[in-house]
């Protein structure tokens, strides 16, 4: 514990090895000759003309390269999308690489490409869908008239206007073929089992990539209430505006619902979520010598209303010992969101960050508070998120670095670059929502 920045980053680490999905995999399927289980589900193999493997997601290149191992001979084809810079080598899946948060036309040809190769697939094969966070931007399959550079600027609309990633995903699955459900209609009348790993609070199945291949309760006038609450309507491209428009008239048809029969051969398991990270987390600062909370795995807000009320916790340990004694270790996951006013450069995290190091203010005290995108992304940035501790503090005053100006434009990254306080991890191969972290000595 003499150093609390290293000691953060280790527990850090600890936490992403246990929400690394090859391992996730491994520890969660069996196969006895060509019976294979995965929690409750159990398939024979043999029974199956043909086994194909596709998916989307930042995390689903680790998760293909594992399905390789477990399946072996029985793998017949595959095919994955993952964001820039997060492919693997694989033997018999492609690993496609595409746009991400903004699909472009990579996402698209290789969904197109995915869609060819189930189209396929018969009633005796079976499809392993994997899916993480990241695929919804990554899978994509546009309406009649409504162009990419239209969905690309409603995306970007939609990711700086402080909308939850639920609210974004709603109205993504109304702008799109493959969203909410239409995916398992290329499968169909194939078995469909859907392998998740969760970047979204309460693990939804219906959020989580979009929900391609489950059933959405989601409907085009909720979308459009969602551009309203944004006040996005008078920003939107005329074809998206004119689609959604539409669907809410009936004249587009809506996802697909939960009585929809294409769902009685799929079924799907959570591989993995936030709350197995921190619970990693949680073991390795016991081992580490801190006594330590979970305070919650479903944080959500403004990032610098919630750093807020983190500084507020970690202030209430340094003074009160209180709710966890001291040395402590408060850990949290979720995910954020961040109203985008500025111009400047960052991400959730590190505006969380930020934030928290403005709160926390001439605080005499050892502490570190951290918040970590488990991707290794943070916003459109090359970091994960940020640090912050004293010696940022001071370093800060020394600088004469003005955070409420910094957070005023939204440039957390340049802080934080300036002082030593970006977290940079590279693509971690996994994705379940954010991890902020907290020690006082």
């Amino acid at each position: 514990m003499s150093n609390l920045p290293d000691t953060a980053l280790q527990i850090l680490q600890a936490a992403l090895e246990a929400v690394k999905p090859d391992l996730l995999l491994q520890k969660k399927t069996q196969r006895h000759g060509n019976v294979l289980s995965i929690g409750e589900y159990s398939w024979d193999l043999d029974t199956y003309r043909h086994v194909y493997v596709i998916g989307a997601g930042k995390a689903s290149a680790y998760m293909a390269k594992e399905m390789e191992n477990i399946l072996g001979d029985r793998l017949f084809y595959g095919q994955v999308i993952v964001k820039y810079g997060y492919s693997l080598p694989c033997r018999k899946v492609r690993i496609t690489e595409a746009g991400h948060p903004v699909v472009d036309e990579n996402g698209l040809e290789a969904t197109n490409q995915i869609l060819q190769f189930v189209q396929g697939a018969g009633s005796q094969d079976l499809v392993f869908c994997l899916l993480s966070g990241g695929g919804s931007a990554l899978l994509e399959k546009l309406p009649a008239g409504i162009s990419l550079t239209d969905l690309q600027e409603t995306q970007r609309l939609l990711l700086r206007s402080g909308a939850t990633i639920e609210e974004v995903n709603c109205v993504r699955k109304h702008l799109s073929l493959v969203k909410g459900g239409q995916l398992s209609r290329a499968i169909a009348p194939a078995s469909c089992v859907n392998l998740v790993l969760s970047d979204v609070i309460d693990d939804p199945l219906e959020s989580i990539a979009s929900g391609p291949t489950v059933p959405d309760s989601s409907t085009f006038q909720m979308a459009w209430d969602i551009i309203e609450k944004y006040h996005l309507k008078d920003k939107l491209p005329p074809a998206i505006r004119s689609h959604l428009e539409n669907g809410v008239s009936g004249i587009v048809s809506e996802t697909l619902k939960p009585d929809h029969p294409i769902f009685h051969k799929v079924c799907s398991i959570i591989v993995g979520n936030n709350l197995e990270a921190l619970l990693t987390a949680k073991a390795k600062a016991r081992v580490l010598g801190f006594n330590t909370l979970i305070l919650s795995s479903r944080i959500q807000g403004e990032a610098r209303e919630v750093a807020k009320v983190i500084s507020a916790v970690v202030k209430e340990i340094i003074y009160n010992n209180f709710p966890v004694a001291k040395p402590a270790c408060l850990l949290l996951g979720g995910e954020t969101t961040v109203t985008v006013r500025g111009k400047g450069k960052g991400g959730r995290n590190q505006e969380l960050a930020l934030a928290a190091l403005q709160a926390m203010g001439e605080t005499k005290a050892d502490y570190v508070i951290m918040s970590c995108g488990t991707d290794g992304t943070d916003g459109p940035t090359d970091a994960a998120g940020g640090i912050v501790f004293p010696d940022i503090w001071i370093t800060a005053q020394q600088k004469k670095l003005d955070i409420r100006l910094f957070l005023d434009h939204n440039d957390s990254y340049t802080f934080l670059e300036q002082i030593g306080g970006l977290i940079k991890t590279g693509p971690t191969g996994t994705n379940v929502m954010d991890l902020i972290l907290a020690l006082v000595q």
